[in-house]
């Protein structure tokens, strides 16, 4: 697969919990990705795939009417299994910019960087 074929997502600005950060978007339906979020207060790379799995996860019961059902010691819940987009977190700087690049339309003009400054002290 050529490297223009592979760019397949967009870099655009974003908010995450409060604090400015990027996202990459999907700019075709060849892109393996639902979206990418970089956060900052962490310094992680979060990546949302099309590949589904399925997990275990306790939601709300609801009655007839779709409204919660309560009992003596709070909402009552059910487990359910339901398919889910698998994510990655990538935290090596390197491999997200190796990604970045090869994934984003705009890598070389978009000044992802400045939202992955670090505020650990470098070893001397």
């Amino acid at each position: 697969m050529s490297k223009e074929n592979q760019q397949t997502m967009m870099l655009v600005k974003s908010s995450w919990q409060e604090s400015q950060t990027f996202r990459m978007i999907p700019t075709s339906e060849s892109c393996p990705y639902v979206e990418c979020i970089y956060d900052p207060s962490t310094n992680v790379f979060v990546i949302i795939s099309k590949i589904t799995k399925h997990t275990l996860h306790m939601l709300p019961k609801l009655d007839e009417y779709g409204q919660p059902v309560t009992g003596s010691k709070g909402m009552k819940q059910d487990r359910h299994k339901i398919e889910v987009f698998q994510e990655f977190y990538i935290e090596d700087k390197i491999a997200i910019k190796d990604l970045i690049n090869l994934f984003a339309l705009n890598a070389k003009t978009f000044d992802f960087e400045e939202f992955m400054i670090s505020t650990e002290t470098p070893n001397t």
